[in-house]
């Protein structure tokens, strides 16, 4: 049953105080007075309201909606669409529409009554109209909650795709795309995306409370995840999450999903797709024709509300898009290197034993010392190893470096022989800092000098063997010369021969 027809029972019907309906069902009392003033406009009786559809009510009081409900005035209504389209205008004010209304009506109504009028006109609409969203300000996002499945074509696995929606509050301009999860990479792409779309930025983003994005939102105190807040930076835009139980802030984004799982993801449910893109491309050949669906109320489309209203107030892109990263402090260690995932990465070695903000990406690791930009590596994602520059070095490790490279150390080790070169490579390879793996390289090959080349030679396949790469080890295996090998194989056929062994065949 509508909220018309509830009403007008209650009132009629079970005989009602207004003051009564409106503690019932939430509905004001300046509400209940116009319904009832449109039902006796519209000559409709008791028996009439039961038996007519919502529809038919609707039509019949509304043709009265516009008509002055005091006899013997012919005060002109202004077009209320046009005016609540206007007030989402930047500095634009009910008095400031009035005022207009006045120099073309002089004899119209007064700003009190002006103001009265539109206040019934508003609650005609659906509830994310009612609230006034100004032209570039806020654009409020969500995943549908209503997935799509993903077929894959070898296994027949089948997989959920997300699907993000994001609304511009003045127009409800509206973008959709699918990802693979909720994850806070694949929220934070969709965003760009969205901003892509609609070319420009907004003042504010309204996102639900999801954990992808808002870390916690308690007594008014937002924490936001580093990533989203650091997008947020980017883009030159807040990040204002809808408040807890307020249904209300987030009423155009919920208009909003309610209408692409209508008119889009219902249009694909019997579709089979095999792949993310394959899915979106579906979608964006749906969105265009929803945004150019005209809103009965409005007169007008979305994509002609966006050009109208949002589309001039946005703030512009900036020139890069925003490539998702993720932030961690860490340490720096006395050797100058931090150690993100297994890989070591250098700064200037004024930074040894401080703490860093580290912010890395797929393709780079940017570090920060209090907000100051102070090195930049490619990201890399072989474990064991450094990147190193060499301007972070000390003078001393400068000199070392310059001196000694890993092919000058593998020329020495070749000409001692091939199990040397393999221990070099494997220490190179398994040091943590260069620097300390050319030392112990120059270590273990300075013993040639005391030993000889074919000692340390076997001192090395030794030290393979037994997986050991310090430089005390092979000092010992060269000390004790534990690389010799002094068992001889038994061959029992010398013995079997000797003339004072007896066969078997003597106890027979």
């Amino acid at each position: 049953m509508s909220e018309i027809k509830e009403v007008l029972i209650l009132k009629y019907i079970n005989g009602l105080s207004n003051r009564k309906i409106e503690s019932m069902i939430g509905v004001s009392k300046s509400t209940i007075s116009n319904y009832n003033k449109l039902f006796k406009l519209s000559k409709l009786t008791i028996e009439g309201l039961q038996s007519i559809n919502d529809k038919e009510l609707k039509e019949k009081l509304y043709q009265f909606s516009s008509t002055k409900v005091k006899r013997g005035t012919d005060k002109p209504h202004p077009n209320w669409n046009e005016i609540h389209n206007q007030l989402k205008k930047k500095g634009v004010t009910k008095l400031l529409l009035w005022e207009e209304y006045k120099e073309q009506y002089p004899n119209g109504y007064g700003y009190t009554q002006f103001k009265t009028y539109y206040h019934r006109f508003i609650q005609t609409v659906n509830p994310s109209m009612r609230q006034i969203h100004y032209a570039g300000d806020k654009l409020f996002v969500d995943f549908s909650g209503l997935t799509m499945p993903i077929t894959n074509r070898v296994t027949g696995e089948i997989i959920k795709a997300e699907i993000f929606v994001s609304v511009l509050g003045a127009s409800g301009y509206t973008f959709v795309h699918a990802v693979p999860s909720q994850s806070t990479e694949d929220f934070i792409e969709s965003h760009t995306k969205a901003l892509s779309f609609y070319g420009g930025v907004p003042n504010i983003v309204v996102p639900d409370n999801l954990k992808a994005g808002v870390i916690s939102h308690k007594k008014g105190k937002i924490i936001l995840n580093s990533s989203y807040a650091d997008m947020a930076k980017h883009y030159g835009c807040i990040i204002e999450p809808a408040r807890v139980y307020k249904p209300q802030d987030k009423s155009k984004v919920e208009l909003g999903v309610k209408g692409i799982q209508r008119w889009i993801l219902a249009k694909l449910r019997n579709r089979l797709f095999f792949d993310i893109d394959e899915l979106n491309i579906a979608i964006g050949e749906l969105i265009d024709s929803y945004n150019n669906r005209v809103i009965q109320r409005v007169a007008k489309s979305r994509a002609e509300l966006f050009i109208e209203i949002d589309k001039p107030a946005l703030h512009p892109l900036p020139i890069n898009h925003y490539i998702y990263r993720e932030y961690r402090e860490l340490s720096v260690g006395i050797d100058y290197h931090i150690e993100l995932f297994g890989h070591g990465y250098s700064v200037p070695y004024q930074y040894k034993s401080k703490k860093v903000d580290v912010w890395y990406s797929k393709s780079a690791v940017s570090i920060f010392y209090q907000t100051k930009l102070i090195t930049t590596h490619p990201r890399v994602y072989q474990t064991y190893q450094d990147s190193t520059k060499i301007e972070h070095m000390p003078l001393k490790h400068q000199y070392q470096f310059e001196k000694w490279n890993p092919q000058r150390i593998l020329n020495w080790a070749n000409s001692i022989g091939e199990s040397t070169v393999t221990l070099m490579h494997s220490i190179m390879n398994r040091r943590s800092h260069v620097v300390h793996g050319y030392k112990s390289c120059m270590a273990i090959l300075n013993l040639s000098k005391q030993y000889g080349n074919r000692a340390l030679e076997k001192a090395s396949k030794k030290a393979i063997e037994l997986n050991t790469h310090s430089v005390k080890s092979i000092e010992a295996i060269l000390k004790l010369k534990t690389y010799k090998d002094d068992i001889q194989p038994v061959n029992n056929t010398i013995f079997n021969s000797h003339k004072n062994i007896r066969g078997s065949e003597y106890y027979q």
